[in-house]
Order: structure tokens, then C-alpha cells, then sequence
């Protein structure tokens, strides 16, 4: 290909400085038909089409570059008067011209489409909104007998939730229907969410996990309406555990709440949790996790809806053994007292001592940079790592510790107010 004229190479900065430019564009398709350069010349005469498509000069010069007599010019014809009622108006005759079915194929290539999208409408939503735009997970292979320790966790779940799920005869039996909620609640970092996970593995469910993120949309009603689409995906991928986090976001105090969007999305939750009740929901198990209970609408904790309730408190002794081993289990370690490190962890949640190994593999890795011998980690990097770890559930006792001696209507608190008298801090 000869190299372009310096005048063609101007024309080309100018044109794309102003691509809509028609006139300039078929000037620079002219003179690179002068040059020989028919290829280019078909090229930029398709691009001018494209932004006047009943350009003569554009379609004459379309035809010279693709080899083509020109098109004759239409005769004037004279003004035609106009027409009457009674005659409705003529289609003007199309008349015999160039080929631009054979040119288009021929330059489709030439010119392709930059952008291949399903155009969005005013209100944010597209043609494919009724495809499922959630995440659904298998059947997971996580099991409650995966969860350590936290027997009494696992013994309320079984005789509130699962239980019945377990021996179909005996739900028929009690009129027990395969449907319910429950809410987990306790300080941040305990395994709510893994909790859940292996829920739904007990049960083999599809897992659904949601949160305000997933729902909240800047259109008016489109949150509603995702809110709805969740409890619909759920349905249709029944059995299937749907797990709003956070719910205290999703679900916080109408009452408390200022902005009449978030009123509306808890509304429509709780019409969707009254569909637990229905057959609709056959198969549906919602559970919810939140670290602020109290902040939570009340009216999503009455019966039917998220009626049970179980504390999830820092892990006891049995899980912080099996939480430190899985940590540990890939990093190389040597003599470690994994009984001591238990003791000294007392009152750390599960992602405390998941960062207790985490810091204690940085030191020996830093030691191993200093001095350049690779060495393992050992009991000394794990108990200082350990003493500095702050238990981060503190800040979040202290608040609880409030709400159940001031604010535990009904017994709503019972299990923490046993857990702070038993910890010596109510």
C-alpha cells in the first residue's frame, strides 16, 4: 500500500477530530480515489453513508470507487399540486441505480459495529430483566459435621429447623410444612454465613445468598421489584436456601427509616416472607443473619416469618481448635501447642484467630527476610501474635449488654443474657 500524501494524512487528523464531518470525510474519500486507493475510498464513502444516507455525492462516489457507472441524475419534475381529498397522495417511483445490496456486502467488513448492547429503557431495566440475574450455588458439600465445636448452635438449628425436615413421615404426621425462617445473630466474625452454608448442605438446597447491594436500585421500584426476583429464583430452584446477610440493611425499622425507598423494600420482603406460608414457597428456607438484631423490623420477626432465633457467639473451645487447625494446615509449622494456643484464644471469634495465624506466619516470613535462613513458624510467633489480637466481638458485647438488660421484651434476649451472666459481664 503506497504511503499516504502528506494532504491526505491532514485530512485524516481532521476527520477523526469530526467524524459526523460528511462533506470533509467524501473529500478525503476523493482524493484517495485519485490516488488509487479504491479499498479506502469504499471505506470512507460507507462511513459517510452511514451518517447521510441519501447523500448523492456520498452514493456517486461509492459507485466510482466500487467500479460502477454513476447514477444519472433524476429529471426535475414539476411541482405536482396537492392532492385532493379524494386522492390520496403517490409514492414517489423508485428508480434503477446502483447496486447497494452487492455493496454492502462487499464493505460490511470494512466498517464493523463497535458496540453490540440491548439498548437500556428510561427506567434502567432491559428486555432481558425476566432472566435470572442471581447467583444460585449447588447443593454445596459443606455439612454441619464440617462446622467445629459450637454443639449448642448445631443442636438448636437441628431441633428448630432441621429435624423436621429430616423425617418426612413424621412432618405429615404433624402437619409440619416444608417451608420456614430463622435468624442467626451474634458478634461479626462467628460463622453465620458458614453456618448457613452448611444448612443448606444438610438439606442438599441450592444456596442464595443476598444482600443490600443486590437489591438496593437507584430507579424507583426496581428494588421492590429485585426483591421479588430473588424470592422468584428461589422458587424455581427449590429446594433452595435463600440467606439475606445483613439483614439489620435489608430490613432495618421502618420507623427509623427516612427515606420511603427503604420503607418500600422492607414492605415488599415482608410480603415475601408471608409467602412462606404458602405453597408457593413449598421448598423455600430463608434464613438471616444480622449483627444488630435489635435495629430490625419487628414485624419480620412475628410468627411465619423470621420466628426463631439462635445466637452465634465466638467460638467455644472444640471449634477454636478445629478453626486454628484449618488455618494452620498448609503453612509449615513445627512444635506447636495447639492445646495452649486454644486456651490463650478464649473469647477471639473466628476471624480473630483466622488473623492470630495469618500474623504469625508474617513474622517468621519477615525473620526468614532478615536473617535469609527459611525457618518454620513456631509456638514463640503464635503466642505473640496471639497476645497482640484484640477480640474484636468486645465493642459489640457492650452494646448487647444494653439491649438485654433493658430492652429483652418477651424473653426476645434470654440466650445472650445467659451467655453475659455466665461470662461475668452482666
Amino acid at each position: 500500500m503506497p504511503d499516504d500524501s502528506p494532504l491526505i494524512q491532514s485530512l485524516r487528523t481532521a476527520v477523526a477530530a469530526a467524524p459526523a464531518d460528511v462533506p470533509l470525510r467524501l473529500h478525503l474519500a476523493e482524493l484517495l480515489l485519485d490516488a488509487d486507493r479504491s479499498e479506502a475510498a469504499v471505506a470512507e464513502a460507507a462511513v459517510a453513508l452511514q451518517h447521510a444516507p441519501g447523500d448523492v455525492q456520498a452514493r456517486a462516489l461509492m459507485a466510482r470507487a466500487m467500479g460502477a457507472p454513476a447514477p444519472a441524475p433524476a429529471p426535475e419534475q414539476p411541482p405536482s399540486p396537492s392532492p385532493s381529498p379524494e386522492q390520496p397522495p403517490q409514492r414517489p417511483r423508485t428508480r434503477p441505480g446502483f447496486d447497494w445490496k452487492a455493496a454492502e456486502d462487499q464493505v460490511g467488513d470494512a466498517v464493523p459495529p463497535r458496540f453490540a448492547e440491548t439498548p437500556v429503557r428510561a427506567d434502567g431495566q432491559d428486555d432481558s430483566a425476566d432472566a435470572d440475574a442471581w447467583d444460585v450455588e449447588g447443593p454445596g458439600t459443606v455439612r454441619l459435621a464440617d462446622v467445629g465445636g459450637m454443639q449448642d448452635v448445631k443442636d438448636r438449628m437441628d431441633a428448630a429447623f432441621l429435624a423436621p425436615l429430616r423425617n418426612p413421615e413424621l412432618r405429615k404426621l404433624y402437619g409440619k410444612s416444608l417451608r420456614g425462617g430463622l435468624l442467626l445473630y451474634g458478634p461479626p466474625g462467628c460463622g453465620k454465613t458458614f453456618i448457613a452454608r452448611a444448612v443448606a448442605g444438610e438439606l442438599g438446597a441450592a444456596f442464595l445468598s443476598v444482600s443490600v447491594n443486590d437489591v438496593l436500585d437507584m430507579w424507583i421500584g426496581n428494588s421492590e421489584r429485585n426483591m421479588h426476583q430473588v424470592f422468584e429464583t428461589a422458587r424455581r430452584q427449590a429446594p433452595c436456601v435463600v440467606f439475606l446477610d445483613e439483614l439489620d440493611a435489608l430490613g432495618a425499622k421502618r420507623s427509623r427509616t427516612a427515606h420511603g425507598g427503604m420503607r418500600n423494600v422492607v414492605n415488599q420482603l415482608l410480603s415475601e416472607l408471608d409467602g412462606i406460608d404458602s405453597a408457593a414457597n413449598e421448598g423455600v428456607f430463608v434464613l438471616a443473619a444480622t449483627n444488630v438484631p435489635w435495629d430490625v423490623d419487628n414485624a419480620l420477626r412475628r410468627p411465619g416469618r423470621l420466628d426463631r432465633t439462635i445466637l452465634v457467639l465466638p467460638p467455644d473451645v472444640p471449634a477454636r481448635e478445629a478453626i486454628l487447625r484449618y488455618h494452620l494446615r498448609d503453612r509449615p509449622i513445627e512444635n506447636v501447642d495447639l492445646g495452649k494456643l486454644v486456651k490463650i484464644t478464649d473469647g477471639l471469634s473466628g476471624a480473630d484467630l483466622a488473623h492470630v495465624c495469618e500474623s504469625a506466619a508474617e513474622r517468621a516470613l519477615l525473620d526468614s527476610v532478615r536473617t535469609g535462613t527459611v525457618r518454620m513458624i513456631g509456638m514463640k510467633d503464635l503466642l505473640a501474635a496471639a497476645n497482640e489480637a484484640v477480640p474484636s466481638a468486645e465493642p459489640w458485647f457492650a452494646s448487647a449488654r444494653n439491649v438485654a438488660m433493658f430492652a429483652n421484651e418477651g424473653g426476645m434476649y434470654d440466650d445472650l443474657v445467659a451467655y453475659l451472666k455466665k461470662r461475668r459481664k452482666l
